[in-house]
């Protein structure tokens, strides 16, 4: 792992095109309107910017973003997009980094929260939120329903892509709540690997973290569209609010 984390130049370099299904304007328009909604007229902070997948058409609304984001050549990428540059960027760990101002609304997106491996980074997380939203102010979480009704007993991996060129799985230790992301590629003959580590973390649980930084529930959806989330749910969206005094 190198500066950049996980999200190096390689990565990067590729991260669009493999991401390509959540750049699809049905996925990302019900997701900006629902952050414009809630920024009214303030700004917007993104946790884990990216290469600017939300945070450029959210400017485009006139939405004032600034972004925390631990990969200088994940930022290039965003810098090289079309308004990418008016888009201020701090670099450092989303857990903890402190920038100026407040602001109407936090998001963290695409199962981000569980690139923090550990509980108390977590927490730590929703903490720096709050230090940093306005009275009233929301913070919104997009993240996956662990999939552990997918393991029998005595498994602790799930593949997620099999391909004659490439394979895909996760393997879970549910002692701990880690879990990683594993690639293999093969081009021209040659294997490529790499893992990526994360953990994670239950609705609930996240419920407990905005509590202990003084955020109180606003909503909860399947989705970015509003569907209710229920048992059979995979992913959700959850929201949390700062209280006005």
């Amino acid at each position: 792992m190198d500066d950049d984390g996980y999200f190096g130049e390689s990565v990067a370099a590729r991260y669009d095109e493999s991401s390509a299904a959540e750049f699809e304007p049905g996925v990302v328009d019900p997701a900006v309107a629902v952050l414009a909604g809630l920024a009214g007229a303030g700004r917007a902070l993104e946790l884990g910017v990216g290469t600017g997948r939300l945070a450029l058409p959210l400017a485009r609304r006139g939405v004032p973003v600034h972004g925390v984001e631990l990969s200088r050549a994940m930022v290039a990428r965003l810098r090289a997009k079309p308004g990418g540059a008016e888009i201020g960027v701090t670099i450092g760990d989303f857990s903890t980094t402190r920038v100026d101002g407040t602001f109407s609304v936090a998001y963290l997106v695409f199962n981000t929260i569980m690139n923090l491996t550990t509980q108390a980074a977590q927490v730590d997380c929703f903490r720096t939120v709050a230090a940093h939203l306005e009275p009233g102010g929301c913070f919104v979480v997009e993240v996956l329903v662990p999939e552990l009704r997918r393991l029998p007993p005595g498994q602790n991996v799930v593949p997620f892509h099999v391909s004659p060129t490439g394979w895909a799985f996760d393997v879970y230790d549910v002692a701990t709540q880690a879990t990683n992301s594993n690639y293999v590629e093969v081009v021209d003959g040659r294997g490529e690997y790499r893992s990526i580590p994360f953990r994670y973390v239950w609705p609930s649980e996240l419920d407990l973290m905005a509590q202990l930084a003084g955020l109180r529930p606003r909503e909860r959806w399947e989705d970015w569209t509003g569907r209710p989330f229920t048992s059979e749910s995979r992913g959700h969206v959850s929201i949390w609010e700062k209280p006005l005094t």
